[in-house]
């Protein structure tokens, strides 16, 4: 097993065949799309992108607890066929989770603007971690569950009270981009990594779907928010990207934060 807590440097499957079986609690996976212009997300066909694809999950699979689960980033497209898979594969589905990412934009007016993607929640048996309180979400009628606070609403002959940490997380999840929250003046501003995923969006699936002291896998790091993320709720972290320049941009981002974390605690 390589050592917790580290991001590597290989492409996806020899890091995988790294990792001893049943060892992963939860893996969180943003793996390639197949459509960006550019050398990591470039396939010649969709045939094509599907057989990495699913080489990849076939060489992860066996490394997830039979208590863990597995959260997969794609296109709904994309995650149509994905899922299938999964399936065939006996995971056990439990979400289709969308994320309206806030700052869709399509050129197109013969199909609806592009404003989400997917993430499928799958587990390896019906026996796995969900922290439903720990991601509660603010409740939406603000004014309804103020009143409910001091009466209650009656339902079904019983009188309901909110839950101070708000309402259950749906499977719609209404979170920014980075994109669209790193804004200056109106304008985009260029990323260090064209896809990275919000880091409060990625605090949801830890804090959900693992408890402290659990190791965390992520094979396509980015920038590292995987890692950051379990740093940050007392997870471990074994992480992985076979481009250089986002190893060491993933590997800074935990070196600055356990600096700044050593620093308040002195």
């Amino acid at each position: 097993m390589l050592k917790l807590n580290k991001i590597y440097n290989y492409d996806c499957l020899t890091f995988l065949k790294k990792i001893d079986d049943e060892s992963i609690d939860l893996a969180i996976i943003d793996p390639p799309y197949n459509i960006l212009d550019v050398e990591w997300d470039k396939f010649k066909s969709h045939k094509d992108f599907l057989k990495f694809t699913y080489a990849w999950i076939d060489a992860l699979l066996p490394k997830i607890k039979s208590t863990g689960s597995l959260y997969i980033f794609n296109t709904p497209f994309n995650s149509a066929f994905i899922l299938q898979y999964l399936v065939n594969n006996k995971m056990y589905f439990q979400n289709w989770i969308t994320w309206d990412k806030r700052d869709g934009f399509s050129a197109s007016k013969k199909k609806y603007a592009a404003a989400q993607e997917t993430i499928l929640f799958f587990t390896k048996s019906s026996k796995y971690t969900f922290n439903a309180n720990d991601i509660r979400i603010p409740y939406e009628s603000t004014s309804r569950i103020e009143h409910a606070k001091k009466k209650g609403i009656l339902k079904n002959g019983k009188r309901w009270f909110p839950n101070a940490n708000g309402k259950l997380c749906t499977e719609v999840w209404h979170i920014a981009s980075e994109r669209h929250k790193t804004k200056i003046n109106g304008k985009t501003i260029k990323q260090p990594h064209l896809t990275p995923k919000p880091l409060e969006m990625v605090e949801r699936i830890v804090k959900a779907s693992s408890k402290k002291n659990d190791i965390i896998l992520d094979c396509f790091v980015g920038t590292g928010t995987t890692a950051l993320a379990a740093l940050r709720h007392q997870r471990n972290f074994i992480c992985n990207d076979k481009d250089i320049e986002y190893k060491e941009l993933a590997t800074n981002k935990i070196k600055a934060y356990e600096l700044n974390l050593k620093n308040i605690t002195k």
